[in-house]
C-alpha cells in the first residue's frame, strides 16, 4: 500500500481533528484486487438492491475542456492525447514513439507518456505528435453540435476554431438513461478541483428538467433532482471537511459519518475538492479527491470516474480510504491497483466520446468485479 502516515503540506483552513487512524499497509503489487468481506456477509440479492453513487470528474472525464488551464474543446482533447501516448528516450537523447494509436496503458514497462517526458505542450498533434492528428480531428467531429441546432446557452461551446461543440458529453446523458431504464437506485456526485461546477449544474439542471438537450429531449421523464448548491471537500493533516449549504461533517469521530453523508445523497450533486492539498502532496494518492470505500456494505457501492486515476499512486488524483471492519470508523490507504475497474475508473476520453454507452460499460465492469470480490470474501 501507499505510505499513508502523517500528511505532509499546508495546513487548511479547517481545523477539524480525526480520531480514525490510517493503518500501514506494505507497498502493494499488481496483483488481483483485495476488495472482500468476510465469510457470511454476501447474499445473493445484493445486485437487485445495491444503490450506486458514482463520483464523476469534470474535465476530461464528460467535459472536454479545462476551467483551471483555460484550454477550449481543441485544446483540452489535444493535451489529452498527449496522456495517452507513448514512447521513451533513446541512448542518444532523441525521443523515440513505441505506439501507433493512443491507449490509457503503457504498451511496455519502459514507455513513458509524451505528457510525463516534457509535460503540457500546446499543440502537440501539430508538431511532435502529427501522427496523432486525424485521432484528434475523428474525435471533435463526433463531439459537433447536431447541424441546423441553435446552440444552447449552456450545454454547447464554441470551440477554439469556431466550431460548436457539446460541452457535457453525451455519453453521460445515456448513462443516466440506462441506469434508469435497469431499474438501478443511483446519485451521481460530480467532484472536481476547478470551477466549473455551478455551470455544469446549471447545463445537466437544464437537460434533466427543460428539455434542453437535442438528443436527449426526454430525460425530465427520469425525474431526477439536481441540488444546485456546490457543495466543497477541504483536508489538512488533521482531518477533512465536507460541507454544502446547511450541512457540514468531519472526521472528528472518525470517517463513518462522511461516508454515510455520501452514502445517503440523491439525485445529482457535486462538491469542489481541495485543489491546493493535492499538490502540497505532489499529486500523490495522499492528497487526492477522498473516497470511501465499506466492502462489508451490501446496500451502497462507491464508484470514482476520473481521467487522472492512474496506477502509479505517486501520480494519481483519488485517495480511497477502505473500511477496515463491518461498522468501522477507522480506514486504511488502499492502493490505485487494488480498487482499479471496482471502485475506481480510469476514464478513457476518446472511447467516451465515441461510444454512447461507455460509461455503461464501465459500471458494469465495476459491478461486476466487485460482486466477484463478495462472493469470494462469501465463499
Amino acid at each position: 500500500m501507499a505510505d499513508f502516515g502523517e500528511n505532509s503540506g499546508r495546513r487548511a483552513e479547517e481545523q477539524d481533528g480525526t480520531n480514525s487512524r490510517d493503518v500501514p499497509e506494505p507497498l502493494c503489487g499488481t496483483g488481483d484486487p483485495a476488495v472482500t468481506v468476510p465469510r457470511g456477509l454476501w447474499s445473493s440479492n445484493s445486485v437487485q438492491r445495491k444503490k450506486l453513487v458514482l463520483h464523476v470528474d469534470l474535465n476530461n472525464t464528460i467535459l472536454v475542456s479545462d476551467a483551471v488551464t483555460g484550454q477550449g474543446t481543441v485544446a483540452a482533447l489535444d493535451y489529452f492525447l498527449t496522456t495517452v501516448t507513448w514512447g521513451k528516450m533513446s541512448k542518444h537523447g532523441q525521443w523515440e514513439w513505441l505506439c501507433d494509436s493512443p491507449s490509457l496503458l503503457p504498451p511496455c514497462s519502459d514507455a513513458v507518456s509524451y505528457y510525463s517526458q516534457f509535460g503540457r505542450v500546446p499543440g502537440f498533434t501539430s508538431a511532435a505528435g502529427r501522427r496523432f492528428r486525424g485521432v484528434l480531428d475523428e474525435h471533435l467531429n463526433l463531439l459537433r453540435w447536431p447541424e441546423g441546432v441553435k446552440g444552447d446557452r449552456e450545454l454547447a461551446v464554441k470551440g477554439e476554431n469556431g466550431q460548436l461543440y457539446h460541452w457535457i458529453l453525451p455519453s453521460f446523458f445515456q448513462l443516466l438513461k440506462d441506469l434508469e431504464q435497469e431499474g438501478r437506485e443511483f446519485a451521481i456526485l460530480f467532484r472536481t478541483f476547478g470551477n466549473d461546477l455551478p455551470r455544469v449544474l446549471r447545463a445537466v439542471y437544464r437537460a434533466l428538467n427543460e428539455g434542453a438537450h437535442p438528443l436527449f429531449p426526454d430525460l425530465s421523464d427520469l425525474k431526477l433532482s439536481v441540488n444546485m448548491t456546490a457543495g466543497k471537500i477541504r483536508c489538512s493533516k488533521r482531518g477533512i471537511v465536507l460541507s454544502r449549504a446547511e450541512d457540514r461533517v468531519t472526521t472528528r469521530d472518525g470517517e463513518r459519518g462522511l461516508y454515510q453523508y455520501l452514502s445517503s445523497v440523491q439525485g445529482l450533486g457535486g462538491f469542489q475538492d481541495h485543489f491546493d492539498w493535492w499538490a502540497s502532496n505532489t499529486f500523490s494518492i495522499r492528497g487526492g479527491k477522498p473516497l470511501w470505500v465499506d466492502p462489508f456494505d451490501q446496500n451502497v457501492q462507491h464508484i470514482f470516474i476520473d481521467d487522472n486515476i492512474r496506477q502509479n499512486d505517486e501520480d494519481t488524483i483519488v485517495h480511497p480510504k477502505v473500511f477496515l471492519d463491518p461498522g468501522s470508523a477507522e480506514t486504511r490507504t488502499a492502493c490505485t491497483s487494488e480498487l482499479y475497474d471496482i471502485t475506481l475508473v480510469q476514464n478513457d476520453l476518446l472511447r467516451a466520446i465515441s461510444d454512447p454507452s461507455y460509461f455503461t460499460q464501465r459500471i458494469h465492469i465495476c459491478l461486476e468485479n466487485y460482486d466477484r470480490n463478495l462472493q469470494q470474501g462469501a465463499g
